[in-house]
């Protein structure tokens, strides 16, 4: 009876194994053994084994190095504000009212926005005759010319960055909510009756009492951040001359614009070990801690 349920339980789990072989597994395999070919899209018939040479060139892409810059920029300005204006908002909204219910809907609702949408309003609002020009420059008269938020790789780069804290503010705070109630009452008036203020509060006992709750967020907004390619693809294009590129971008640009599928390849596991060596070193560091 036993060989039989645990026989059931194979046969139970085999679809999802053989759905997860074949559109995960397979392909991570299948691209691995791409990045050692000189593998073009344009001609999938022919290709040539040339060992490390793809990953010889990521070391020497100039365009590599300015994608992985720019997801340093992004990620520093992205991922604390997400995390520091999710925590604020959910400390401020951590009570059941209907009014903070109301809040933390509205809050919630760019998380569900879609990339493509939300990205293409952003292009809106800064592109040089967009609206943010028009008030500033027509309507308050601050400026004597538009200012060329998407065209300077700079301000583009912190256009990408805002677009990505208004996204994904509401998905910090729905975790951090989690976590706060979470935090026992006691210790909050406890401290009430020592004579401790609201930052002190914060400090001594609600940050530590998150803290596995704020490695985890931290880790998934890196991940995110790393993976930021559809408000690039669709507010800069990568541009001016690659100098908004991040590593998806220029990966697909790679791909599916030179067809060199290939050289993409490579650029997507090295991809990989930088995200894998980030994620390390932030549990080497909490673990330390």
């Amino acid at each position: 009876m036993g060989r039989l349920n645990k026989r059931d339980g194979y046969y139970f789990v085999l679809p999802g194994f053989l759905f997860f072989s074949l559109f995960l597994v397979y392909p991570l395999c299948r691209n691995f053994f791409y990045s050692f070919y000189d593998f073009k899209l344009s001609n999938l018939s022919a290709k040539h084994f040339v060992g490390f040479d793809n990953y010889s060139r990521v070391f020497h892409d100039p365009v590599f190095g300015v994608s992985l810059k720019n997801i340093l920029i992004y990620g520093v300005i992205s991922v604390p504000g997400q995390m520091l204006l999710g925590f604020a908002v959910a400390f401020a909204l951590n009570n059941s009212s209907a009014v903070t219910k109301i809040f933390r809907t509205l809050y919630f609702l760019p998380v569900i926005t879609s990339w493509v949408v939300a990205s293409l309003v952003f292009k809106f609002i800064f592109i040089d005759q967009g609206l943010l020009n028009y008030v500033i420059s027509d309507v308050f008269h601050w400026t004597n010319a538009p200012i060329s938020w998407l065209s300077e790789p700079k301000k583009a780069i912190g256009v990408l960055s805002l677009l990505g804290i208004w996204k994904g503010v509401g998905w910090t705070m729905v975790m951090y909510l989690a976590a706060l109630q979470n935090v026992p009452k006691e210790l909050y008036e406890s401290a009430e009756l020592d004579g401790c203020n609201v930052w002190k509060k914060i400090i001594h006992i609600t940050l530590p009492s998150i803290q596995k709750t704020t490695l985890f967020v931290q880790i998934m907004l890196i991940i995110g951040a790393f993976n930021v390619f559809t408000s690039v693809f669709l507010i800069t294009k990568g541009g001016p001359i690659h100098q908004t590129e991040v590593m998806l971008s220029w990966m697909y640009q790679k791909a599916f614009s030179d067809y060199d599928l290939g050289y993409a390849s490579a650029l997507s596991y090295m991809f990989a070990v930088i995200i894998a060596m980030f994620t390390w070193i932030q549990f080497k560091v909490s673990n330390r801690e």
